[in-house]
Parts: C-alpha cells; structure tokens; sequence
C-alpha cells in the first residue's frame, strides 16, 4: 500500500481526482467519512471563515476541487435600520501577508496576516452568498455554511435583540429550505478588545448567545456551532470556555492567537500545539465534568498528521485557512487550483499524509479494520492511544 501511496501522490500532483475520498476507498479500504454540525462528510477537510470564502466563484473552485465544506466569511449583525452594534469588525483590507512564524519549540510554520475583520459589503450581497450556499448545500455539491459575529454586551448590558432577530431571520429567509446550518465567530480579533478583558464577561456570552440565536431563529430549525476564541488567559480557561458554552451542536476549537505587540492574530506551531494541549486535558476530563459535544479541529492544519492529531483529541473534522494561501512553490503538485494542491498534500502525502498516517495506526494496531476498511470517525471516538472503536466511549 505504501508503495501505491507513493505512486499515487506522484501521479495525482500532476491531476488530483475529483473524487478523492472514493478513490482512497477503494483503494486503501479507508473510509474517510468525516462530521460537520451533524452533516456528513466525504472526508474531515473544510475551509475556516475568511477572505477565502466571500464570492460565489471561490465556492465553485471549492466545491470542484472536492472539498468537504466551507464557512462563509464572517458577516456583521444588524438590525431593521442596519444599525451593527460590532460594526468596528466590517473593516475592509482584502489584501493578505502570507508569511514564516518561528514558534517556542524553533518550528518554523506559515501565517497568514490581514488587518481586515468581518463583511465590509451591504448586508444584501451577503445573503445572495447564503442563497448560493443554500442551493450547493441542498445539491450535496458541498457543504457551505454561513458565519455570523452577533452583539457581544458587557456584564451588565442585555442584548441587543433586534440584531439577533433580524439577522438570523434574513439568514434563514436567504438559505431556504431545510435546517440552517450556522457558525458564530469568536474572531480572534476579538481577544485583543477591551471586550474581552474580563473572564465573566466572556463566559456569560458563551452561556448566553447560543440561546439568543436560538430564540431570533423562532420555528426555523437550526444547527449551531460556536468557533470559540484563544482567551488572553490560561489553558485551563480555554477548558472553562468549553464546558460553559451552552445549546450549541458543535464546538470550533479554537481561534488564532493574539500577539498584543503586534496588533495582529496568528497561527503556525504554537497555535497548534496550544489547541491540541487544551483539547486533549478537555478529553481527559471525566464525563461528570459536562456534556462532550461535537468537535471541529483549526489551527496550523498543515499536514494529513496535524489532522490526525485534531482526530485523536476529539474533532470529527478540521477547518484551515493558511495552508490553502501558500506561495505555489510550496505545495508538491505541479497543477491544480491551490485548493486541490492543499488536499493532494494532506491526503496523499506518502509520509506526512491522512492516508499515510492512518496505515500508520493500522499497522501499531491503534486504529482496526470493520467490514474490512478503516474509519477516520473510529479515531475521533478514541480516549487514549492503543483503544479499540469498540471500546470507545460514546
């Protein structure tokens, strides 16, 4: 198999597969069957919200290269009269820096450097991106799904309703039939706001806005996920943010880090290394400690390894945002759209690939076979290296 991958990464650099996860079906009997809010997934890759995701021609390259799903950039709530309580996030700077980050440990990753926020467009335009979602999504073409950042008020402040309620019925009104899929973005931005300087500030707003939305949703039925944000305090706040997070279907772990210095987010290594150390203490709680929900790995997703490792502490898929932005040079395919390079590396990269490092887990006998294929979702299920799905908790 191993000497198959190798062809197949040569081969497939020059013209990748429109359907990749089939092909690795077939050819490996690995089941790359992957989750997001509940929807499934021909395999675990995704696209974060951001400057990659506000057109509708991005979402036709997207959803031909064979991507799983892609998360709309983050568009700014407002109510009747298009008042936006977070207008300060709808900052308009389309350009990006795609640059090296040396993290603690001397790893040199990527990342990418934009001083812009949220949608910067009339609300309008951006409920005609919805209604192209909705029809790609209903076509099982590829899963897209809007993003909002709603008001966020101060302890002793109550929401502003009519933004919740205005917004998210124009949302729902856009998407059309079926069951509106929605993230709310914790910007990372949002970290290196006064906003955010006060624990219970945040943790009321983590208990608080999914209820909201739910309610400005009314008979619309709804599945939520909450991207949460790297807090400016410790790991183990990161796992208070987590358990406090309630009515949601789905958990983003977690936004990039803030560097106050700088005034800018950003990824690579440490935001990694971070996001998987407060999930895996997450993991390792006892289930006394609150509901386990669903997850969604991001951050410095990089190779087929970092998604495996996202896999083993719990996320039934990951969102990137980088690695689809590298300079062309980077990716070992010679052809293709950036997006299709990014998955040629992730998947079949015969070391560092998801292919790869799941034989890698066969043959350690940490991942089995069932009905003869081996599952990514098995990996997710898993409490502690060595287990086998059977014996994964629910």
């Amino acid at each position: 198999m191993h000497a198959r991958l190798a062809g197949d990464f040569e081969r497939f650099g020059r013209a990748f597969p429109r359907d990749a996860a089939a092909y690795v079906r077939e050819a490996y009997g690995i089941d790359l069957t992957a989750r997001y809010l509940g929807h499934p997934l021909p395999h675990p890759i995704g696209k974060g919200s951001g400057q990659l995701s506000l057109n509708t021609d991005q979402l036709d390259a997207d959803r031909e290269a064979g991507l799983a799903f892609v998360v709309l950039k983050t568009v700014i709530a407002e109510d009747t009269a298009g008042t936006r309580s977070m207008g300060a996030w709808a900052v308009h700077e389309a350009r990006m820096r795609v640059g090296r980050r040396r993290a603690a440990d001397g790893r040199d990753g990527w990342t990418v450097t934009w001083k812009g926020r949220g949608w910067d467009r009339p609300f309008d335009d951006y409920l005609a991106l919805v209604r192209a979602a909705g029809d790609l999504t209903r076509s099982g073409e590829l899963l897209a799904v809007p993003s909002v950042k709603y008001h966020l008020p101060r302890l002793d402040e109550p929401f502003r309703a009519s933004e919740y309620q205005h917004t998210t019925r124009r949302l729902a009104e856009a998407w059309g039939d079926g069951e509106l899929p929605l993230e709310k973005d914790f910007s990372p931005t949002l970290a290196g706001d006064p906003l955010a300087d006060e624990r219970a500030r945040i943790l009321r707003w983590l208990r608080e806005v999914p209820r909201e939305i739910r309610s400005a949703a009314g008979a619309t039925p709804l599945r939520l996920a909450v991207k949460l944000m790297n807090a400016r305090f410790d790991d183990g706040f990161q796992r208070e943010m987590m358990a406090a997070t309630a009515g949601v279907d789905a958990l983003v772990c977690f936004n990039r880090l803030w560097d106050p210095a700088a005034e800018v987010a950003y990824g690579g290594w440490d935001l990694s290394a971070r996001n998987l150390r407060v999930l895996r203490a997450a993991r390792a709680e006892p289930a006394s400690a609150g509901p386990r929900r669903p997850l969604v790995g991001t951050g410095n997703v990089c190779s087929g390894r970092v998604v495996l490792d996202y896999a083993r502490a719990g996320c039934e898929s990951v969102e990137l945002h980088t690695f689809l932005q590298l300079p062309l040079r980077e990716y070992p395919a010679t052809a293709g759209s950036r997006t299709q390079r990014a998955l040629h590396a992730l998947l079949f990269h015969p070391v560092d690939g998801l292919v790869a490092g799941i034989l890698e887990l066969e043959a350690a006998g940490v991942l089995h076979r069932r009905g003869g294929e081996l599952r990514f979702l098995d990996l997710c299920g898993m409490s502690a290296p060595g287990a086998k799905p059977d014996e994964a908790p629910a």
